[in-house]
């Protein structure tokens, strides 16, 4: 098995994931669905590992023979770049590989809210990207990060697990740091970039108590702090902040949490009518008063009224943002109603602009 052939399969197949794994053939990932390659032999334990001696040094060799699990980062020359996820699965090695494409794609490309060139280029505080894994937001956060790059002068460090895409020095300068390689953890990173005179600090993935208060910090000093959370909705992202602290430090993280919030975009990623790709629906929380003393007098189950009501603000729910792509004819109605967590919420705004539909609930 030549792994560089199929890597470039998923390239040519314009695939989001490779998955090897015994005794399935090569299986991609195409516009959100699970295509095995069936004209490809299955994959046998020695062939995987042959590829993992093939694409992993003997540094991450020696990892994973000692943690069982491994995230590294693997390159194509001319073709792309790939993260790579490398477990045990019933005494064998189980591969998978995610595209991460050498060219960052900007803002406009990608489709994303306008709002995102403006939040990006803010001084201070603290924006997160949610969303479940496989949303897109490595790529949105990337999008952004190439934004403030082509129009902003600032030094930026980026810390991740592992680096997917490569930025260059346009008018910013930019430090890419690789957890395992450059840094032992993000909490580490984050407390020593900030002695690396930082205006920007970006964290792969907040996971952590130690992580996010370190985060919560860097925004309150004066810097400009964007990280990602595994979080469905923006109510659920500002709970799951506070809930990562001491029930007797809640009342203060609330606090600090409502003075350096910028947003929140929580992010879902749909098929396209016709098959034709992917889309992005975005709920947006743009942090105003109002926003602010709800957070503070931990009202989050009021967030969802208050981006309702302030939409001339940039603000909208996801269902609002799904309903949205539905009367575009981007994404089909059934696909829109699997992706809310209130589909009595979404099939009232569609059958508001369609009231002759049957019910989709």
């Amino acid at each position: 098995m030549e792994i560089n052939e199929l890597l470039k399969l998923v390239v040519d197949k314009g695939a989001s994931d490779l998955h090897l794994r015994v005794p399935s053939p090569p299986v991609l990932r195409i516009d959100g669905e699970l295509v095995p390659q069936l004209d490809l032999p299955p994959v046998t334990a020695k062939d995987l590992e042959k590829v993992f001696e093939d694409i992993a040094g003997p540094e991450q060799r020696e990892a994973f023979l000692k943690e069982k699990d491994l995230d590294f980062a693997y390159s194509v020359h001319g073709l792309a770049r790939f993260r790579v996820n490398v477990m045990r699965q019933r005494g064998t090695i189980s591969l998978c590989f995610r595209m991460v494409p050498f060219r960052v794609l900007s803002i406009d490309e990608l489709g994303l809210p306008e709002m995102c060139k403006e939040l990006i280029l803010k001084p201070r505080g603290l924006i997160l990207v949610t969303g479940p894994t496989g949303s897109g937001k490595s790529t949105t956060m990337a999008a952004m990060i190439n934004h403030l790059n082509e129009n902003s002068r600032r030094n930026i460090i980026v810390i991740e697990d592992p680096i997917e895409y490569l930025h260059d020095n346009k008018k910013c300068l930019i430090a890419q740091r690789d957890l395992g390689d450059d840094t032992k953890s993000f909490d580490v990173a984050l407390r020593h970039g900030l002695r690396h005179d930082p205006d920007v600090i970006v964290v792969g993935e907040m996971r952590d108590l130690p992580t996010m208060s370190t985060a919560i910090r860097a925004a309150e000093t004066g810097h400009l702090v964007m990280g990602t959370l595994h979080t469905i909705d923006t109510t659920q992202t500002v709970d799951r902040i506070i809930d990562m602290f001491p029930s007797d430090q809640q009342y203060q993280i609330r606090l600090q949490l409502s003075q350096i919030i910028v947003a929140v975009l929580s992010q879902a990623l749909l098929p396209r009518t016709g098959g034709t790709g992917r889309i992005a629906a975005f709920e947006i929380m743009i942090a105003n008063t109002a926003v602010r003393n709800l957070i503070r007098e931990g009202k989050t189950f009021e967030l969802h009224n208050m981006l309702q009501l302030h939409s001339n603000d940039g603000m909208q729910t996801l269902d609002q943002a799904l309903a949205g792509l539905v009367r575009m004819k981007l994404v089909g109605p059934e696909e829109a109603m699997m992706r809310s967590s209130h589909p009595e919420r979404l099939e009232k705004l569609l059958q508001f602009h369609f009231p002759a539909a049957k019910s989709l609930v």
